[in-house]
């Protein structure tokens, strides 16, 4: 599993230097190659591999030693990039600021001591879009877990993205050359870039620069550190409830088993309904009962809970309990904060919600499902975790009888209906080509639009495309008179749904309705109020995509 995790790392760190998320640091890689030195190249990589490797291990650790803030290198680096951006474009402050440097030129060994130096600047700018490879690397540096895994993981993910580095810093000292005459008007190019990057660092626009390029990486990470076998590869730690409960000298009155300390809300991105958006700490909790969800706002799974998890929070709140919601997103557009914003204000949780992106709190877990329930004690240990829907009035007693640990005195148990389906309906059906099953249309060919032909009879659970498709990893889109149909069996059929225009819903051959698609988010196609068996054909408007099938 080690060489699988090193070998996926190595991967990762070619794609992610191909990536979008290369733009900040590009410019001054190619600048910076931009010598009569031939080596320079390699001292400027060897520098930026040799800090960010730094950056990435041992950074928390050094900044919680020493009592700084945990977002410092963040903005020492939005200054590196507004500083390089100066010396780009005006350049006699690049003369002031590169003088120290050119002493180093002086040595034998040419400018290797300043190439060396200006590549360890670069080191702590280089802030790659994290993917499993990196958040592993990440998660455990943040948990002061520096084993050889981890170290290996991130030595093999640095030496694959410094590869296509110094062939860019290469390239760029060979683009020299060839345009002498205008180095100047490249220079100024490159450093309105790195000001815009900078800028949009300073208003918290980075989540958002994947939306706003095309990720043309996508499928290639899909394919490897976010495989199954990726995924297995970078579970950085197992499940809390795996640990060995601690024995108890005296029964707690509640009988669950303690799992001991809880997780800390790691890589957490921003909070949601928390007094001015401060984070929230496991120490801060201490003295109440905590139940934390993990959750996506599209999943049909996590949405049936949402009920359950608001009554308790109405009804025991002022006892000392409190629900801390760990968004942990599925799919890309999940990431967007305003999406999450907008659906925790419809759906109507108010509670905390921590929007976990980089999956820091969820491996710090070892968290595994959509939805998941952790119970911790006034301690702040881990008591109890129940993984998916259903065994709501199990759950309520667990919190009962933590809330009855403290001496609260409790109201009356709601003890609300269980209406976790318990009937044979069909399985969530993911609908892009990574994870598709039960498909049974014309041949698939992803990555590109396509014509599809729809078979006359569809088995139960099973699926097809019709018309013209563009068939991705993780979604589909629409093209002209594109059909997707599918034999289901449940009361209710869902359907993430993104873009803008109108899906007309026809069962067994009979209009039903139309639905206006206007964002990304579950729609419901059909609620019949009972159990069903029909066949869904469904048209839509070019352009529009459609994730993944859930049922009620």
């Amino acid at each position: 599993m080690i060489l699988v995790a090193i070998l996926l790392a190595f991967v990762a760190g070619l794609i992610t230097a191909i990536s979008p998320c290369v733009l900040p640091v590009l410019p001054i890689v190619l600048g910076g190659g931009m010598s009569e030195n031939r080596r320079r190249p390699y001292a400027i990589i060897a520098g930026l591999a040799t800090c960010f490797l730094v950056s990435i291990l041992f950074a928390t650790w050094v900044l919680s030693a020493l009592g700084l803030p945990q977002d410092l290198l963040r903005n020492v680096s939005i200054g590196l990039l507004f500083l390089l951006a100066a010396t780009l474009l005006v350049p006699q402050l690049g003369v002031i600021i590169e003088r120290p440097l050119s002493r180093l030129s002086r040595r034998p060994s040419g400018d290797l001591g300043g190439g060396f130096l200006l590549g360890c600047a670069l080191g702590f700018v280089f802030v790659p879009c994290a993917g499993p490879a990196l958040a592993f690397v990440t998660s455990s540096a943040a948990a002061h877990d520096f084993g050889g895994k981890t170290i290996s993981v991130a030595i093999a993910y640095t030496l694959g993205a410094s590869l296509v580095l110094l062939g860019i810093a290469a390239g760029g000292q060979r683009l020299a050359r060839r345009l002498r005459a205008r180095i100047d008007q490249l220079r100024v190019a490159f450093g309105v870039v790195l000001v815009a990057a900078a800028l949009g660092l300073v208003f918290d626009l980075d989540t958002r620069l994947q939306t706003w390029f095309p990720n043309y990486t996508s499928a290639l990470q899909d394919q490897t550190e976010k495989s199954s076998a990726g995924t297995n590869a970078y579970a950085r730690t197992k499940n809390v409830t795996k640990r060995k409960p601690v024995v108890h000298k005296k029964r707690t009155l509640s009988g669950l088993k303690d799992y001991g300390p809880a997780p800390s809300f790691t890589g957490i991105q921003q909070w949601l309904n928390t007094p001015g958006g401060k984070p929230l700490t496991v120490q801060k909790l201490r003295g109440k009962v905590v139940l934390v969800d993990f959750w996506t706002y599209s999943c049909i799974n996590c949405l049936r809970t949402l009920p359950y998890l608001k009554t308790w929070y109405r009804t025991y709140a002022k006892d000392g309990f409190v629900i801390v919601g760990v968004h942990t997103p599925e799919f890309a557009f999940e990431h967007e904060v305003s999406n999450v914003r907008q659906a925790t204000h419809e759906y109507g949780v108010r509670y905390p919600v921590a929007i976990d992106n980089q999956y820091g709190t969820w491996n710090a877990y070892g968290n595994q499902y959509w939805p998941a329930e952790y119970l911790i004690d006034a301690n702040g240990h881990v008591r109890e975790a129940h993984f998916g829907e259903g065994n709501y009035s199990k759950t309520e007693d667990s919190i009962r009888s933590l809330l009855a640990e403290r001496d609260a005195s409790l109201p009356r148990a709601v003890h609300l209906a269980d209406h976790t389906p318990d009937y044979a309906l069909t399985p969530e059906s993911y609908l892009g080509s990574d994870r598709i099953a039960s498909y049974a249309g014309s041949t698939l060919k992803p990555g590109h639009m396509a014509k599809y032909t729809l078979p006359f009879v569809l088995d139960q659970s099973q699926l097809a495309y019709g018309g013209y498709w563009n068939v991705g990893p993780q979604r589909i889109v629409a093209g002209k008179n594109a059909v997707l149909a599918l034999h289901f069996i449940a009361r209710r059929v869902h359907l993430v749904l993104g873009g803008t225009g109108y899906v007309d819903v026809f069962l067994d051959g009979k209009l039903l309705r139309r639905v206006h698609v206007t964002q990304d988010r579950l729609y419901t196609l059909l609620d019949q109020g009972h159990d069903g068996d029909g066949r869904l054909d469904l048209h839509f408007t070019p352009g529009l995509s459609a994730y993944a099938f859930t049922f009620g």
